[in-house]
């Protein structure tokens, strides 16, 4: 039987630190995240974005989150794919299908973020089977 679906709200603060690759023609940063609410922990993890000249740009990133999910202690991985060009911006943050570790061990869903009044707000909706 499947699980329920469920959803959990919160916010993170997030720090980002730039790496020099001069062999590589991309940017790439050095994510660490802190989450409040539904999810709370630590998030950490790695960003490659591109941009070009007439501003089209997008970034692929890959963050390890470890803490507890409504009282739940463990781990899963995030994956960021987001788009950007004059006509559209897309941000899709899915959980990485096995994984979750610990109580979290079947994780599976996606995350909403919000950038509002200069801070980031999530929504994590999951399911645990």
């Amino acid at each position: 039987m499947p699980s329920q679906e469920m959803s959990v709200k919160g916010s993170f603060d997030v720090a980002m630190e730039p790496q020099k690759d001069s062999d590589a023609p991309v940017g790439r940063m050095l994510i660490k995240k802190q989450y409040s609410g539904g999810l709370s922990g630590s998030g950490t993890g790695q960003m490659l974005s591109k941009q070009t000249e007439s501003g089209t740009a997008l970034y692929l990133a890959i963050e390890e989150f470890e803490g507890s999910l409504d009282g739940k202690v463990g781990s899963f991985t995030l994956v960021h794919n987001g788009f950007m060009s004059a006509e559209i911006q897309t941000l899709e943050v899915k959980i990485l299908q096995g994984s979750g570790s610990g109580a979290l061990e079947n994780i599976s869903g996606s995350m909403e973020i919000i950038q509002a009044d200069g801070g980031h707000q999530y929504t994590l909706s999951y399911g645990l089977g």
